[in-house]
């Protein structure tokens, strides 16, 4: 464990601003997380240096097709989430109290991390994601890793539901180079009941990224009857031009039954219809976890002419040079095309 930041004591409780539930925590309990301890008064991580996984994968499985397609990143995960999504894909890590996991490896140091990543270099590796549970919890041992790999020339990705308090995010900006952010409905209804949280703190994440100078993508994952209405959908899109740009990816993704939730998986119709009403919207959208190969190749929103072709996680860039659709010079959003 190691002592946490962003929190303030009366020396006796403390009150955690990581994130927006602020949690008020007694002496010798958790927060909302199960992973932050109030211990005499003081907040502890107890997450510090434990991974539950570490992975040498495709960047475009995080998933990021406008940053550096084709390349591996080294993924790194714990354990814990302040969330308590009744669909979690990653439960078995993410959901529980902390005396309750069993599996995970401890004792990882970021200059371990870092040099790991290095050497994967002659792999393709351009650096480490922070991915599998929820990175905000591993805020101090993700924070410390990033600044190694930065002053190392390589790149920091965040897979995050972004709900996160506007200073330590702030902080973030500092060695994250690009973010995959679930936005994960748009009603607060949705939130407070499918996710335990708020919607306007995860809308503030986005647009404070989407200000940075950082790379964005940004992910939907589409639960029938919960947050697959086309009305409030189309409401989404408005804002999302208006507020993070048309040129942000959108990644709509298919829904499967898993942990708390029984319903059925997304009907490819409702994808298909949702992706039609993006596309007229955004310049680019892409669909995932379907076998379907619409909407997982990129096109230059200007000409039309295939920019990334994708088959699965692997990519090959057949129609941009230095960063500019090679037919009409227009720049296509990302890095490392």
């Amino acid at each position: 464990m190691k002592k946490a930041l962003f929190y303030n004591s009366d020396g006796k409780n403390v009150r955690c601003f990581l994130c927006p539930h602020n949690c008020l925590i007694e002496e010798g309990t958790y927060g909302i997380c199960n992973m932050r301890k109030n211990i005499g008064g003081e907040l502890y991580t107890m997450n510090y240096g434990i991974s539950s996984a570490v992975s040498l994968d495709p960047v475009e499985k995080k998933p990021m097709y406008h940053f550096y397609p084709g390349s591996k990143v080294l993924s790194v995960g714990s354990i814990g989430c302040n969330l308590k999504c009744k669909y979690c894909q990653n439960y078995t890590i993410a959901q529980g109290k902390f005396e309750e996991f069993e599996g995970y490896t401890e004792g990882l140091s970021p200059e371990g991390i870092a040099g790991e990543a290095e050497r994967l270099k002659e792999n393709g590796n351009i650096g480490v994601a922070y991915t599998y549970n929820e990175p905000i919890i591993w805020y101090e041992f993700m924070y410390d890793i990033s600044k190694i790999i930065k002053s190392r020339g390589m790149k920091n990705i965040m897979v995050s539901n972004g709900f996160i308090n506007p200073e330590p995010l702030e902080k973030l900006l500092e060695t994250i180079d690009a973010f995959s952010i679930d936005l994960k409905g748009f009603t607060e209804e949705f939130y407070k009941k499918i996710t335990g949280s708020r919607l306007e703190p995860v809308k503030r994440t986005l647009e404070t990224i989407a200000a940075s100078d950082r790379h964005l993508e940004v992910e939907y994952l589409v639960i029938p009857n919960h947050n697959d209405d086309k009305k409030k959908f189309s409401e989404m899109l408005d804002w999302y031009e208006k507020s993070l740009g048309k040129d942000v990816p959108l990644h709509i993704n298919r829904y499967f039954p898993m942990y708390k939730m029984t319903e059925p998986a997304t009907p490819m119709k409702t994808l298909k219809e949702l992706y039609e009403m993006a596309k007229d919207k955004l310049d680019y959208v892409y669909l995932g976890n379907t076998e379907s190969e619409l909407g997982s190749d990129t096109y230059c929103p200007n000409c039309g002419s295939l920019i990334v072709k994708r088959s699965g996680y692997f990519s090959e860039d057949v129609g941009s040079k230095d960063g500019k659709c090679k037919k009409c010079g227009l720049k296509i959003r990302g890095e490392g095309l």
